[in-house]
């Protein structure tokens, strides 16, 4: 049987570190399979239905060729496949009662499916990590107790395996898991950040050396001229910021570096300023934040005058992320807001307030006619999972 190539989603070279267990499951299934057909033969003509032992070791010699070989490959380790998985062995198991005779019951003889029982427990910990694997064990356990009728010392051992097996196994499957995503999301990110430099380096050669000249030669023709370097500029800069940063991905826990995302933001216009360290946020917080600014800084683009500034600050306290967008614009007149609201236009009530207040946050507003604007968001953090360091701006 050849080597599968079973790849973790996401990333094409990645194999599914639970694998080595699977093949440990197939190996296991296998091997205790024989075993039973041992027992079955030197029990044969104590049965009270040897014909029904044979019937029951049939379907477990084929079921399991049909599993090893769907659990081979990963494609075929469906939860679908799993849970029949249990089904199926479980009543196997529990046909002994037809088939074992008194004294075998009550002598603690091996039953026709014997050491195969567990194969269910150590495929339902390889697939659903310790919750399933101790679920499962629970479940072979209390069916030997309903088999048997009786407890004593030998019942309870075998409870104690089964379940410690699932434990065990279960833990082993979960720690592969986050392996596996670990290692995958560390491949994306080594590819991304190649494919940036790559595009970095054809962008430097081309579009960045012209809006260069485009910038130098309008400044010296000065009029109009003047104008579309000034934009050029801005674009330069613009494109510089976005190809020199990292490209962020989310971490395993679902968080998303904000400071990362709002540098990219930054221009000749837009000045951008974030803690040292990255600010790691939920990614539906991280991507409403990066919204917020997004439009707080259209409006300095559309209502400020060509020549404003704006200038974005974030900062990372114990239990809030605070955001600051400011202008030198003229400011917004006293009513304002509201009046535009009444008109339909609901730029800053949804996309900015909105949001903000869908997040459980707070924001102020500080304005005057001729002394600009100032965006002031407060935005409760969740608990970090680990304690970070706190840095110095960047």
């Amino acid at each position: 049987m050849s080597s599968p190539q079973t790849s973790q989603p996401g990333h094409p070279g990645v194999t599914d570190g639970r694998t080595p267990l699977w093949r440990g499951h197939n190996v296991f299934r296998v091997v205790t399979f024989l075993y039973a057909c041992c027992w079955v033969v030197a029990q044969f003509s104590q049965y009270r239905r040897p014909w029904l032992a044979v019937l029951v070791l049939v379907v477990m010699g084929a079921w399991t060729a049909f599993t090893v070989w769907r659990y081979w490959r990963r494609s075929g380790r469906t939860n679908r496949l799993v849970a029949l998985d249990v089904a199926v062995v479980t009543v196997l198991f529990l046909s002994s009662e037809f088939i074992l005779n008194d004294r075998q019951m009550s002598t603690g003889q091996p039953s026709v499916v014997t050491a195969w029982h567990p194969t269910m427990v150590t495929a339902s910990a390889a697939q659903w990590g310790a919750v399933g694997g101790v679920a499962a064990g629970i479940l072979a356990a209390v069916c030997n107790m309903l088999l048997r009728g009786y407890l004593d010392s030998g019942i309870w051992l075998d409870t104690l395996l089964l379940i410690g097996v699932g434990l065990v196994l279960g833990l082993a499957s979960d720690t592969a898991r986050r392996s596996t995503d670990r290692l995958a999301r560390a491949l994306r990110t080594e590819a991304a950040t190649a494919e940036r430099e790559r595009l970095a380096r054809s962008i430097h050669d081309s579009v960045l050396q012209v809006l260069a000249r485009v910038r130098r030669r309008g400044a010296e023709l000065g009029g109009e001229a003047a104008e579309l370097a000034r934009l050029a500029g801005e674009q330069e800069i613009a494109l510089r910021a976005l190809i020199a940063t990292t490209p962020q991905e989310s971490t395993e826990d679902g968080e998303a570096d904000l400071a990362a995302r709002l540098q990219v933001l930054r221009t000749g216009r837009i000045q951008v300023s974030v803690p040292g360290n990255p600010v790691l946020l939920p990614e539906p917080t991280c991507s409403d934040l990066h919204s917020v600014v997004r439009e707080a800084l259209a409006n300095v683009e559309r209502h400020a005058g060509a020549d404003a500034k704006a200038w974005v600050l974030l900062e990372e306290l114990p239990d809030e992320v605070v955001l600051s967008v400011r202008d030198d614009g003229p400011g917004i007149p006293q009513g304002r807001l509201e009046e535009a609201a009444g008109e339909g236009r609901l730029g800053v009530a949804k996309s900015i307030r909105g949001r903000v207040i869908a997040l459980g946050g707070t924001i102020t507003l500080d304005t005057a006619p001729g002394e600009g604007t100032e965006w002031e968001v407060r935005v409760p953090r969740p608990p970090a999972p680990a304690k970070r360091r706190k840095g110095g701006d960047r």
